[in-house]
């Protein structure tokens, strides 16, 4: 348990999926978590798994599926590497200059399940996290499911405000 936390729920999963609003259009949907800010009450994350759906195999064309599960909403596509993302994966067949009938398929992935030796992988301390999803070059439109798993934890005033701040201005 991280320090300053108090647990108030056992392991639960949370489901979600989106799907672009049209084909290689970034989309990103909102989750509610419906924690109680009056009681300091946060949701640690112990495991993320995405499975974009597969891209579209189009004669000579480099295509992809990009996915990314956030604490804060984002407006562009996101990856491991910026402070706000939990998890990302991606989904590719690089066609281009392979001729027709060519394509070699590619998927890339954060880790889904974290090491026993981790607590936890992230800490949500305001009410929503963001799933998106956005494809390259694909005919038609695809789709990101989620699975989380977390417990409900209070945190006391002071690593709340700081849990708070930290999230909003990673942003």
């Amino acid at each position: 348990m991280p320090k300053g936390l108090k647990s108030t729920s056992s392991i639960v999963s949370i489901s979600a999926s989106t799907q672009e609003t049209a084909a290689n259009t970034y989309t990103q949907s909102q989750i509610s978590l419906d924690l109680s800010p009056l009681d300091n009450e946060v949701f640690v994350v112990v495991a993320v798994d995405l499975n974009p759906q597969f891209p579209d195999a189009v004669a000579a064309t480099n295509t992809s599926t990009q996915a990314c599960l956030s604490t804060t909403s984002r407006t562009t596509m996101g990856f491991i590497e910026n402070d706000n993302v939990l998890a990302s994966a991606s989904t590719a067949i690089r066609a281009a200059g392979l001729g027709p009938t060519g394509g070699v398929g590619f998927t890339q992935t954060s880790l889904e399940t974290p090491p026993a030796m981790l607590e936890y992988i992230g800490i949500i301390a305001t009410n929503d996290f963001f799933l998106s999803v956005v494809g390259g070059n694909n005919t038609g439109v695809k789709s990101v499911g989620a699975r989380v798993w977390g417990y409900r934890a209070r945190a006391d005033a002071s690593i709340y405000a700081a849990l708070v701040q930290s999230e909003v201005l990673s942003a």
